[in-house]
């Protein structure tokens, strides 16, 4: 465990060095910029881990919940416990996240946390992780298309469309599959289902969120699409009066 302990400090470093030498050579860009381009790496990194994890290395989480923690799984836990810690500390710090968001780091900094030091379902961990971060790249392409001007285009549409569709089918489908394998097997330990119901919740709390985003954006649509048609209609009759 102390070895796992002084990894996490490293990666933690990591982090932190990244997000520092990104505000040298990015210095005209805000320190928020920085940080999402730090959240973004993760993003991706995480994704790549869990994903080979659980679709390649194994074993498959759905049918095998509360197994034995794995090389793999325990480095993927690492590197993201390290990120988790770096990103709370720079939210609270700034004070640029809510308390629901707040809330998402410290389950799963507690959550890793608790699955490193049992030593096991660390194949749920890294699920969870898979899950949480694959909407990760989507959500911050949307801030970066915010702060160049590029939101209102068609790629922003496209990028809001598939954030949507993949919060919805990857955190509550997929997740709530998840946690019913948790929860019916026997394998995994209490708190470990106690921390994914945990988790589930929260999920639905952004899934508020996201609809009431998805209801604003759905009557922006509509009235650019009334405002595109008396614009067609409009341009028609003076047409006509040539």
């Amino acid at each position: 465990m102390a070895l796992v302990v002084v990894c996490v400090f490293l990666c933690l470093c990591c982090w932190a060095s990244f997000y520092f030498i990104l505000c040298n050579v990015n210095g005209s860009r805000s320190y928020e910029w920085n940080c999402r381009l730090v959240t973004l790496v993760h993003g991706i990194l995480a994704v790549c881990i869990t994903g080979y994890i659980g679709y390649v290395d194994g074993p498959w989480p759905f049918t095998y919940p509360g197994t034995k923690n794995t090389p793999l799984q325990i480095s993927a836990m690492v590197v993201s416990l390290g990120y988790f810690i770096f990103d709370m500390a720079w939210c609270v710090y700034f004070r640029t996240e809510g308390p629901v968001m707040l809330a998402h780091h410290t389950m799963s900094i507690l959550g890793i946390l608790l699955t490193l030091w049992l030593g096991e379902s660390g194949i749920e961990s890294c699920a969870v992780l898979f899950g949480s971060e694959i909407t990760n790249p989507l959500l911050q392409a949307r801030w970066f298309l915010k702060q160049t001007g590029h939101y209102g285009t068609r790629l922003g549409d496209v990028v809001d469309v598939l954030f949507v569709l993949l919060f919805v089918v990857m955190r509550v489908f997929v997740g709530g599959t998840m946690l019913y394998c948790e929860l019916i097997s026997p394998r995994p330990r209490f708190f470990i289902k106690c921390g994914g119901v945990a988790m589930y919740a929260l999920s639905w709390v952004f899934m508020v969120d996201i609809v009431r985003f998805t209801i604003r954006k759905s009557k922006t649509w509509q009235k650019q699409k009334r405002s595109h048609q008396e614009t067609v209609a409009a341009n028609g009759h003076e047409g006509k009066k040539d």
